[in-house]
């Protein structure tokens, strides 16, 4: 068993994830790159200055721009999107996904029965929804209108015909087609995926996939029973056994991070990585392509998997909560906050907003994690470049910075963007 520290372990599930030691890909195919490390890329309608997926995306892509995630999944068809836990997966990986799809169709532990019970409430309006995608080609929500349509009070849809074609995404029969205003058009399979990419896998070969790819998506893993992992499709029902088979054929390992009790598992082709890192080395293949973490900080988006969901607090002792969900008066930050990571270390959040009115970024209220910063050189400027960057990826024109209250970086800040 590897024993390593947790510093190291923050910075092998940084850089597994593109965060560290600063960005190294660029373009339409960096983001298919960055897509491809991350293992997914979740997905969510919610824009208030941008969408979360996006964001996740800038923090690691030089240059990207809004959107381009769409270039490379609905265009090149290089990754399809799907799943109650809603995320972008490699096309060449539909095989796998598809014994996961026949699940949602059938009985098991592993999948969500109310897909099950969704496809026998609706039998009627499936079989409509296949003819009309035979008819047409693709089809969206919005095609059918609510008047003419059965009412329902699902958390999916409120028409039979939105639960209907939900179903045939998640049973495998369709795929997205593309996006519009984020809302899903659809298209039978056998029009997008390539033909040979259209069948099963081996059902213990999925099983195998699902656990490996899991462990990589967090860097280090305990492979807990959360309701996401769940939705990934996860067999928790054979954990154990995949694990030690796993384990005995060599393609995981056992790591321990000094101080915690529970054993993770990471890829066993991550050990020289980890070695590396022991030694005070960088893996070559993480170097970034411009500056470093240090020299300009990365904002992490809500759902960014190192961070979200209780992750920031285990991993850096950084006490983060998506709070968008909440009622304002409890909300303790603010509703759209984000974390600041400076070189291997959450060090601040800010909540934010995009006036589209004026095009001015405003920043609603900033907080750091420990006071001394605020007088720090380094940091003032690492932060300012990171806000400069950030702006024009919004694509905004001012920067309203009156709410850092830090003389020294509230100066840089408001300096860091010309007018």
């Amino acid at each position: 068993m590897l024993t390593i520290d947790i510093d190291i372990a923050r910075r092998f599930i940084l850089g597994k994830q593109g965060l560290w030691p600063g960005r190294r890909w660029q373009g339409i195919q960096g983001t298919e790159q960055a897509m491809r490390a991350m293992e997914y890329l979740q997905l969510d309608p919610l824009q208030i200055i941008a969408r979360s997926h996006d964001i996740t995306l800038h923090s690691r892509v030089l240059d990207y721009v809004p959107g381009l995630w769409e270039e490379a999944a609905y265009n090149q068809r290089s990754f399809f999107d799907w799943g109650g836990w809603l995320a972008t997966r490699p096309m060449d990986e539909l095989p796998h996904w598809r014994v996961i799809m026949h699940r949602e169709r059938d009985d098991g532990p592993d999948c969500d029965p109310r897909i099950r019970k969704m496809g026998r409430e609706h039998a009627e309006a499936i079989e409509e929804m296949r003819a009309i995608l035979r008819e047409r080609g693709i089809v969206s929500n919005r095609d059918f209108a609510m008047a003419v349509r059965k009412r329902t009070q699902s958390y999916r849809g409120r028409k039979d015909s939105s639960l209907a074609l939900y179903y045939l995404w998640r049973t495998g029969e369709v795929m997205t087609h593309h996006r519009e205003n984020f809302e899903r058009v659809y298209a039978l399979t056998e029009r997008i995926a390539p033909t040979h990419l259209i069948r099963e896998s081996d059902e213990a070969e999925a099983d195998r996939f699902l656990i490996k790819k899991e462990i990589s998506f967090l860097g280090l893993s305990r492979l807990q029973r959360t309701q996401d992992a769940f939705h990934r499709g996860v067999p928790f029902s054979k954990k154990t056994q995949i694990c030690e088979a796993l384990l005995a054929d060599g393609d995981i390992m056992e790591v321990k991070v000094e101080g915690g009790r529970p054993v993770h598992y990471a890829l066993a082709g991550d050990a020289e990585v980890l070695r590396d890192l022991s030694a005070g080395c960088v893996p070559r293949v993480w170097a970034p392509l411009e500056i470093t973490t240090k020299e300009e900080v990365l904002f992490l988006a809500p759902l960014d998997p190192v961070s979200a969901r209780g992750r920031a607090k285990v991993v850096f002792g950084f006490d983060y909560v998506w709070e968008v969900y909440k009622p304002e008066h409890k909300r303790k930050f603010g509703y759209y906050t984000l974390p600041v990571l400076w070189g291997d270390r959450l060090v601040a959040r800010f909540d934010s907003k995009l006036e589209r009115e004026t095009n001015t970024y405003i920043i609603l209220g900033f907080w750091l994690e420990d006071e001394v910063l605020g007088q720090d050189e380094a940091f003032a400027e690492a932060l300012a470049a990171g806000f400069a960057r950030f702006v024009r990826f919004l694509g905004a024109s001012k920067l309203d910075a009156q709410a850092i209250h830090e003389p020294l970086l509230h100066q840089r800040v408001s300096a860091s963007i010309k007018e």
